[in-house]
């Protein structure tokens, strides 16, 4: 992709270089094919992490690459603009890490961890419930503690990776007033998943219903105290919310560049359209969005990195880079005309696919309110 990246090493460019690189040969050429098959990608997650691309952000000790995040987010664009559905899958993986990277005991993090990190165990974030999406806190899945072992009983909405994922950084209620978190195996009984959900885009990505039916989960699977779980839920959203704003500038930056291209060779009353002027200011105006989006996050990161708040800033970065992706792919689908409307390009794909991202991780609507909050505070 024609775009100059800012990384804060020169040690990072072959990493970069060899995420552009699997991009392009690995990633890239089965997009199209798996979409329209609504066919999942776990080999292509397998090879994430057999690169080292799926624990980017967490310790060498557990086999991370412990990289900054601003590095793990260009990573993640890069991988998002070539297969967005893998894009979203490594930020929901890296999400639902966190929680015991962050939080866990060193014997947890032990056991657990490294099969995370190196592709072994592919994860899913389970928060969501049908009547508790933008208000977390209202979940009802609970998580009764019977001896050594939890007893689980709840279901669990909008899952992405659900019935494929090895393990769910799950959010239970184990008392009235009381949210925390288990970190389930994908294989326990009294876990299964529902038909997946019928979407408009991100086919190849896997989003079902996770039913805990009396499923027992051992209690040395809580990751932090009890009680803790809204508060580590939060925090892994913060970081979320960068990895979506990521994915959403890498997907409207591939927009972008299929636009610019055909453009350049698509011929009107002797000349190409990218000579005419209202081409020129659509595809202008599409750059100055993603080059805008890129920006905020960029910042939200480095702010993460220097151990400074990042929360107003993950917030603003989501909202900005999910409406400008929406906005370009929309454009991208208009330079192409006609055959923008077509499965004959990806652009249609990219527009269907810019949509969801304003809804997860938090609604942007919800995005607003966080904004809001924060300015209140100041």
């Amino acid at each position: 992709m024609p775009v100059d990246r800012l990384l804060p090493g020169r040690e990072y460019e072959d990493l970069l270089a060899l995420a552009t690189e699997l991009a392009r040969d690995e990633l890239k050429p089965l997009a199209a094919e798996y979409e329209e098959a609504e066919r999942f990608p776990r080999e292509q997650f397998r090879l994430l992490g057999k690169s080292g691309l799926l624990g980017l952000p967490y310790s060498e000790r557990w086999g991370g690459g412990e990289v900054p995040y601003e590095v793990y987010l260009q990573v993640l664009e890069e991988i998002a603009a070539a297969w967005m559905s893998v894009g979203v899958g490594l930020s929901v993986h890296t999400m639902s890490c966190y929680a015991l990277a962050h939080h866990g005991t060193d014997e947890q993090r032990d056991r657990w961890l490294p099969d995370m990190l190196e592709g072994q165990l592919l994860g899913a974030y389970a928060l969501s419930e049908s009547h508790a999406g933008s208000d977390a806190a209202a979940l009802s899945t609970r998580a009764r503690l019977d001896g050594d072992q939890y007893v689980v009983n709840g279901t669990k909405a909008w899952i992405t990776h659900g019935g494929e994922a090895d393990f769910y950084t799950t959010m239970v209620r184990t008392g009235e007033s009381e949210i925390s978190c288990l970190l389930v195996d994908g294989h326990t009984p009294g876990l299964s998943a529902a038909p997946p959900e019928r979407k408009m885009g991100l086919t190849g990505s896997t989003t079902a219903q996770m039913i805990f039916a009396d499923a027992r989960v051992d209690a040395d699977r809580l990751i932090g105290p009890a009680g803790a779980g809204m508060r580590i839920a939060l925090s892994s959203l913060d970081s979320g919310r960068l990895g979506i704003a990521a994915c959403a500038v890498g997907l409207a930056q591939a927009a972008l560049d299929e636009a610019v291209a055909y453009a350049k060779g698509r011929t009107q009353f002797g000349k190409p359209i990218i000579d005419f002027q209202g081409l020129e200011f659509l595809l202008a105006d599409m750059a100055a969005a993603v080059d805008s989006a890129r920006a905020t996050y960029l910042d939200a990161a480095r702010r993460r990195d220097r151990g400074m708040p990042f929360g107003r800033q993950a917030s603003v970065a989501k909202l900005i880079a999910t409406d400008a992706a929406m906005k370009v792919t929309t454009d991208a689908v208009q330079v192409l005309g006609g055959a923008g409307y077509t499965r004959d390009f990806p652009v249609e794909r990219y527009m269907r696919e810019a949509k969801v991202p304003q809804i997860f991780e938090g609604t942007n609507q919800i995005q607003r309110m966080v904004i809001a909050r924060h300015l209140k505070r100041t």
